[in-house]
């Protein structure tokens, strides 16, 4: 071969490569900037994802927080109206204790035998009014009847108090 071909081969192998080498530097520039943008765009979409779910973990967290102060809200009323009718009730076992207040119940007037005519009960020296027929109960018994309308009314402000946190959560 002669030395005009050699080096026209070696021009032309060397340009070849040269070629080959710039292009496999611009591709790997322009692949390198779309796995940029590609990178970038994942990147917004995550942080995007991340503050919808921070966002929504915020909303469920201000409504258990006023769930929890509704709750203890009602939790406060119960204890209150528990404490009340606690209260109200002390006060009566004390006074049917000191003989202050006595329970009495009506009695049916046709059932009673001394009052055969079933009128109504004759004026007392004290008035005028003419009233049904009533018996008045034994302190013990009249304890007995408070200390279960207080289990009573115990037991409907317990209730009260679910149905009202039944209402709260289900809200």
């Amino acid at each position: 071969m002669s030395p005009g071909v050699r080096l026209a081969i070696l021009a032309l192998l060397l340009g070849a490569c040269l070629g080959a080498w710039a292009g496999w530097t611009w591709q790997d520039w322009r692949y390198g900037q779309q796995l940029a943008e590609q990178a970038g765009s994942y990147k917004a979409e995550r942080e995007a994802a991340s503050a919808a779910v921070i966002a929504q973990l915020q909303v469920h967290q201000d409504k258990r927080e006023e769930l929890e102060a509704r709750l203890a809200a009602s939790a406060q009323t119960h204890w209150r109206e528990m404490n009340d009718a606690q209260s109200a009730q002390a006060r009566l076992r004390d006074r049917l204790a000191t003989a202050d207040q006595r329970l009495s119940v009506l009695l049916d007037a046709t059932s009673t035998p001394d009052r055969g005519c079933g009128l109504p009960e004759a004026a007392r020296a004290g008035g005028v009014v003419h009233g049904p027929v009533r018996a008045y109960l034994d302190p013990a018994h009249a304890q007995r009847i408070v200390a279960i309308t207080d289990e009573g009314d115990r037991a409907i402000i317990a209730l009260k108090a679910c149905q009202a946190y039944v209402r709260q959560v289900t809200q």
